[in-house]
């Protein structure tokens, strides 16, 4: 069967838009993690977040399509010309129909569904804009690329909560292995920073409200954390065979080695304490990449900043790696510009490509007091160098949801 590599990235988030700016703020530890602005949530428990600022000058889009469209669709049309160019890749060159995408968001486009609704409620159905049904809704940014770079491949866009871009990575390795297409666009995208959606997300009861001190709020396995700051961004990879990639002479960032996915069965919201499901996604990812737990040389992790989550999370790694647990960097970047829901998975794949690429492990920021129940190295406030040939990603969704992505150098 194919194996399936990583040529481009292309990335928007509030550390940066591209890769460069993206991993210069990452690899000194920057916190973007701030008071929102946008609308007064100050009547939220939470009212911090990671906002990407000055979309305009870095967009390639008209006027006219923006007003049709949501913020995270925006975002993602954004990375993928990223990603395009990165990979050296025209698309008025490919086979179109030979061409996917595969993308992972957990909300949907609330920006504009919201601004819509209001009018509609104000102004009756004739200040509602005609493209509110074609706008919010989670697989909107899959069309707009779609329709944007003419692509009429197999796609599909998948909604799980946090674990839902690296399930869309994922799945779309499964596609390319089984030679069903030539490229695909993989990623995600999030745009929870609206007056709902915020609600939606203090509602769940796994945010900080370090509202006084916004950069050192999401603190991830630190004893004092009390849950994450959202984020808004996009993450868009492009994958292909090597064998393609080998052909046309791409640089190729990484190969995806292995992938799994499950569920705890355990609480319809909160992780299994235990880490048992988490422990055998990762069993089964490392499987799936004939790579022995030795071989992990970095773990990219979830690190949601809840109790039960970061627990739950560093079991799973020990029931795994056992000895040597505790010698593995395991890192969790988003620390630095938030959570990026549906969108993390794939943000933080790309983090783990460039601290491959660098031999770099990114900081945990805001580590201060050690948790006996979270004992395991997780590269505090500082980034590290140290060799990654193989890494481990882990993303997880409410109810239990596990993903988990191996990656590896060529």
């Amino acid at each position: 069967m194919n194996e399936v590599v990583i040529t481009g990235l292309g990335v928007v988030s509030p550390s940066g838009v591209g890769k460069r700016q993206f991993w210069a703020n990452i690899k000194f530890g920057r916190s973007f993690i701030s008071k929102i602005e946008r609308f007064d949530a100050s009547l939220y428990r939470s009212h911090i977040a990671g906002v990407v600022k000055g979309m305009d000058t870095y967009t390639h889009l008209s006027e006219r399509l923006l007003k049709k469209i949501d913020l995270f669709s925006h975002m993602a049309l954004v990375a993928s010309e990223a990603a395009l160019t990165d990979a050296n890749i025209d698309m008025q060159n490919e086979n179109k129909d030979r061409t996917g995408i595969f993308m992972g968001n957990a909300i949907g486009g609330w920006l504009y569904a919201e601004t819509e609704l209001r009018d509609l409620y104000l102004e009756g159905r004739e200040g509602v804009s005609p493209y509110m049904a074609s706008a919010w809704f989670p697989a909107a940014p899959q069309g707009q690329i779609s329709i944007y770079y003419e692509i009429k491949g197999y796609s599909k866009t998948v909604v799980s909560d946090r674990a839902s871009s690296l399930q869309a990575i994922g799945y779309a390795r499964k596609v390319l292995k089984q030679n069903k297409l030539d490229l695909i666009l993989a990623g995600g995208m999030e745009a929870p920073v609206t007056p709902y959606a915020l609600l939606c997300c203090n509602t769940s009861g796994v945010l900080s409200d370090g509202n006084d001190s916004p950069q050192t709020a999401y603190k991830p396995f630190d004893k004092d954390r009390n849950g994450f700051a959202i984020g808004e961004g996009s993450g868009v990879l492009i994958l292909e065979s090597l064998e393609r990639a080998k052909k046309r002479n791409a640089q190729i960032y990484a190969k995806i080695l292995g992938f799994a996915t499950n569920c705890d069965g355990v609480d319809r919201i909160k992780p299994d304490i235990n880490g048992a499901g988490l422990a055998a996604a990762i069993e089964l990812a490392l499987k799936d990449a004939n790579v022995t737990p030795d071989e992990i040389d970095y773990i990219c992790a979830d690190g949601a900043a809840t109790y039960e989550a970061d627990i739950s999370e560093t079991r799973a790694i020990k029931k795994v790696f056992k000895d040597r647990a505790k010698k593995i960097p395991v890192s969790a970047p988003k620390a630095m510009f938030g959570n990026l829901l549906g969108a993390s998975g794939a943000v933080d794949t790309i983090s783990t490509i460039l601290a491959m690429q660098n031999n770099l492990a990114p900081a945990t920021i805001n580590y201060q007091t050690p948790d006996p129940e979270c004992d395991l190295d997780y590269v505090p406030n500082q980034a590290r160098e140290t060799k990654i040939d193989k890494a481990l990603i882990i993303s997880r969704g409410r109810g239990g949801i596990n993903a988990v992505l191996v990656l590896g150098k060529v």
